[in-house]
Formats: structure tokens, sequence, C-alpha cells
């Protein structure tokens, strides 16, 4: 990761080492903008693919496709490792590029029926009433063979039962509110404002595509670009709660793994939490707690800790912690909250020195 510091000063020789082991166990890289953040990632995604540990990074900025090409150095790059004390060596790491929009990349989708009527009741907040009336909806459906591919697909059916089908539905399956159906499709129609049309549909991703090595063994790394969904965080909390929930049904128990099999870094991590309802979270916590033994890393970038929920970033064993900046009563709150994450020490004074790191130094 780099080298120890005392003073403002680097010590040469003193190399901090992440152990592989770690990454299976979470982790928070957090910190201001312009502090450093991407380039910890790309640090840490690059070296796991060197040791054979594909990764899926989320790039929202757009600023992580450098990755699939070697440096062609830089004289900041040199004086950094003349302070750490080796060589810097040109490389570069496979790269695949995947998108949920008309970004360039290989387009990820999942199927209605993929998600199932439990999974997509929490995703549309839906009261126990309506969510009943989903899971009868997709009974219906299973019994006369009709796959819900997309959200028209879903929408059809919603309207089938409550005009046309209402008496046949009535009959065997009993009688729906078309209130509560009404109530049902306007949410699925905020959710298609968001761009969630683009999500549903064939063919599906399959889970297994991310932990792929190349022909000289290193990690591929999957880089979902998201340049364009800034202003979409239901899709994106949509993708993310989905892709969690496939990796944990879908991979196999590992245990506590020497490396992990694969590490996610979910990028501007406040889109996935600030959308999100109360039963959306718990159930994410669920996952983030049990997804560690299927052997699969989860690492939230931000700007502030304050942002993660609490019963999540308990969590996560590994922060990296770049500068915080105070402008404000509640940027301050922040900053003694994040140094609270660390234990207490006679030798520096934490909330000082998160607001006095500089770029590329970290906690």
């Amino acid at each position: 990761m780099g080298a120890a510091m005392l003073d403002g000063e680097v010590i040469m020789g003193s190399e901090i080492r992440l152990p592989l082991k770690t990454f299976n166990r979470h982790g928070l890289i957090a910190g201001a903008t312009g502090t450093g953040k991407t380039k910890t990632l790309q640090i840490i995604a690059e070296q796991l693919s060197a040791n054979g540990v594909p990764s899926l990074v989320m790039d929202i900025k757009g600023d992580l496709s450098g990755l699939a090409m070697p440096s062609g150095g830089h004289p900041k790059i040199d004086e950094r490792h003349e302070k750490l004390g080796f060589k810097f060596e040109a490389g570069s790491s496979p790269i695949e590029f995947l998108t949920l929009s008309d970004e360039p990349g290989a387009r990820l989708r999942a199927t209605v029926s993929e998600f199932g009527p439990i999974l997509l009741s929490k995703i549309l907040d839906l009261s126990s009433t309506q969510s009943g009336i989903l899971v009868v909806l997709f009974k219906y459906c299973v019994d006369n063979n009709l796959p819900l591919l997309d959200l028209q697909d879903l929408k059809k059916v919603l309207n089938f039962v409550i005009g046309e089908g209402k008496d046949v539905v009535a009959e065997k399956y009993g009688k729906m509110s078309t209130a509560s159906v009404g109530t049902i499709i306007r949410k699925i129609v905020a959710l298609e404002q968001q761009g969630a049309e683009q999500f549903f549909g064939e063919r599906s991703f399959d889970t297994e595509d991310l932990v792929r090595l190349d022909e000289n063994g290193k990690g591929i790394i999957s880089i979902l670009r998201l340049t364009d969904i800034q202003d979409k965080p239901g899709l994106f909390s949509t993708f993310m709660f989905q892709l969690l929930a496939e990796i944990y049904f879908d991979f196999p128990e590992k245990g506590d793994l020497d490396r992990p099999k694969l590490v996610l870094f979910i990028d501007e991590a406040h889109l996935v939490f600030n959308e999100a309802t109360d039963v959306l979270l718990d159930q994410i916590e669920t996952i983030v707690k049990l997804i560690r033994s299927k052997g699969v890393g989860l690492f939230f970038i931000n700007q502030k800790p304050a942002d993660i929920p609490d019963a999540i970033l308990g969590q996560l064993g590994l922060k990296v912690q770049h500068a915080l900046r105070a402008f404000t009563a509640k940027d301050r709150k922040a900053i003694k909250l994040a140094a609270q994450n660390y234990p207490l020490s006679d030798h520096y004074d934490v909330e000082e020195l998160l607001t006095s790191l500089g770029i590329g130094e970290d906690l």
C-alpha cells in the first residue's frame, strides 16, 4: 500500500502490507474529494489482480479505465517511489467493461422472474397487502407458463388481473384491489423513470463471469461504467441489491479463505443507501454480514464514513481514511465520528490528523 510516515516524513523501507486474507473482511475507503480515494482503489484492484483475485469496480466518475493500459510515467510517480524505496514498474491489468445503460460495455440484465416477488416488493417499497398481490401474481404467471422478463410484462399482467382477466383470476386466486394494483403500477413507472427498463430483461448476467482469470493467472477487473446514472440512484441501488443477492445465493460456502474469491468496490456508496428503504437496508446488512463466508469482500468508497449506516460500518474490517475537510459544524461532527473508528493513541490526535493529511496520505 505504501510506507509509514512519522512527523510528516516517509520512513523508507517501512512497508505497509495487507494480507490477502483481510480482503474477505470488507472495507471502507473514505476521504474528501481530491485526497486520493480513487488512487487507493486502483492500487488495491491492480495488486489483487496480480495476485489472482478478480474484482468488480463501480466506475461512477469514469476515471478507472486507465487500469487497462501501462503508465507512461510521471515525475510524481518517480518521486513517490523514491520515497518508498522501490522501483516503479509500469504494467496493465486485464479489464472487461460492463454497463447498465448506453455506456460502452457488456450490458448487464436480470429478468423480473429472477428477482421474484419478495425482492421486488422490497425494492418497490410495497406494503404487506401490495406485496401479497405481487406474490399471487407471480404464482399466476408460473401456473400459466407466463415468463416475466421485463417491467412491461409485469405491467401487462397487473392490468390484466384488474381488467379483462379479473373474473378468471379472482375465481382461483381471490380478488385483487384495483387501488392496490394501481399503486404497484405507479411505483413500477417511478422505477422506470430511473432507467430500470434497461436493466430488466434478457439475457441475464451470470455471477460466475465475475470470477475469471486471464491466461496469465491475473484476476480480471470488471469495470461497471456508471458515469450516466449519478442522477438515477434508484437504478443503481436496484442493481446493487440484485447483484449482492445473486452472489450470495449462487456462490458456495467457502469459510475463511486465504484469499477472496471476488472483491467488490462500490464507489459513491451513499447512492445505494440514500434511496434504500428500511426493509432494504436490513436486507443489505444481512447480506454484508453473511457474504463473507462465500469468499467475497465488499469495499465501500465514499467521502464521509457517516454516510454508511452504522450497522454496515461495523462490519468493515479495514478502513483506509484519507483527509477530511471541515467547512461547517456538520463537517466537524463528521470528522469527530470518523476519528472514533480508530483506537485511542498517546502519539497522535486522530481528529486533528484527519484534517491535516496530504494528498495520497491516509490513516
